[in-house]
């Protein structure tokens, strides 16, 4: 544990993986765990919080019984069970629960909500009025909503300006089955690349979609689909924002429909300068400009979206790039990269 002189108190975050305990999630040196600098805005936090005098370590040095000579803060990314063991201690305060997964990736925190806003001071989540979840028992005066961190302020420069793109769809997603199903936008997405390749128009990137075999695999949209992913599939990708700027669009869609809901994907698109073909939040257009992508509700097939935004004029794609690079780079940019630590000055 990293002493600091003047301690005035120390916070322990909780990860949602063991992977990043002995500090980890602040190792942005480690290439593997901070793939596309994911972990930039846990080491800004801690440096920022640092500053402050306060202590900031990952939690298993607090279950350790290694408790710093000052009041601890207790945060848990998604973890569920540490909690209750440490609500016991006299000098421990559990802060915060934050729960970045939706419920069709992770049910069990959304059945939780009712002991998780007895126990936190507060919880963040996607949106605070049920949508996608129950409200059943829930102290709704603790939850706060969760604006997804972001990494960077800035377009990624030598990304954003190449123009030498394909005008053609890449999609960048690794192949899951959802947890439960209510809202999912998994199979769709499916279901979309291969109204897409009828068209030849679409580009298949991440991890597991050739592993027919995997329990990933193992749902009907991917099988009646096997053989046109296999089509399309160009393997996994060492740097998404590399690959995105070879494209002049991406599919990006979200994992549900649920408001509130906006992760790195639109994020990832914006920083490479790739348009976004968006589908996800339905409120997304009060909280990203409706000029920084194309919303796929508005297409009555996938046929008819491509036939449009293929057609877009050089001047159409640039305002729509300049769009998201204004909305990265203001204020609305700098609400999802000052998110964590907004969440942990809530005190």
């Amino acid at each position: 544990m990293k002493e600091l002189a003047n301690v005035k108190q120390a916070v322990f975050i909780d990860p949602s993986y063991d992977a990043y305990y002995r500090n980890k999630l602040f190792d942005i040196d480690d290439a593997y765990l901070n793939r596309d600098d994911c972990l930039s805005p846990f080491r800004r936090l801690r440096d920022e919080l640092n500053a402050r005098g306060v202590q900031v370590d990952t939690a298993d040095l607090l279950l350790d019984g290694k408790e710093a000579g000052a009041p601890c803060q207790y945060y848990s990314l998604g973890l569920l069970a540490n909690y209750q063991q440490l609500a016991e201690r006299q000098n421990v305060h559990l802060g915060g629960f934050i729960i970045f997964e939706p419920p069709v990736v992770a049910p069990k925190l959304y059945r939780a909500l009712p002991q998780l806003t007895a126990a936190f001071e507060r919880v963040y989540v996607h949106n605070t009025t049920g949508d996608g979840y129950s409200l059943k028992g829930v102290d709704q005066s603790r939850l706060r909503q969760l604006y997804w961190p972001q990494p960077y302020r800035n377009v990624l420069t030598s990304y954003w300006e190449n123009t030498d793109r394909q005008n053609r769809i890449v999609v960048i997603n690794g192949n899951h089955i959802p947890r439960s199903f209510r809202g999912e936008l998994y199979s769709r997405r499916i279901e979309t690349m291969a109204a897409l390749a009828r068209s030849g128009a679409v580009d298949l990137y991440g991890r597991g979609w050739d592993k027919w075999w995997s329990l990933r695999s193992m749902w009907p949209p991917y099988w009646r689909n096997y053989k046109t992913l296999m089509s399309i599939y160009r393997g996994a990708c060492e740097s998404k924002y590399e690959v995105l700027s070879r494209y002049r669009f991406s599919l990006c869609f979200e994992n549900m429909t649920m408001r509130g809901y906006v992760t790195e994907k639109i994020f990832d698109c914006l920083y490479a300068g790739a348009i976004p073909l968006y589908l996800g939040a339905p409120d997304i257009g009060e909280l990203i400009p409706a000029e920084a992508y194309v919303d796929c509700r508005r297409f009555a097939s996938w046929e008819q979206m491509w036939h449009e935004v293929s057609r877009m004029s050089e001047d159409e794609v640039k305002a729509m790039r300049l769009a998201g690079r204004e909305f990265i780079e203001g204020a609305g940019g700098r609400r999802y990269y000052d998110s964590l630590i907004g969440i942990f000055s809530d005190r």
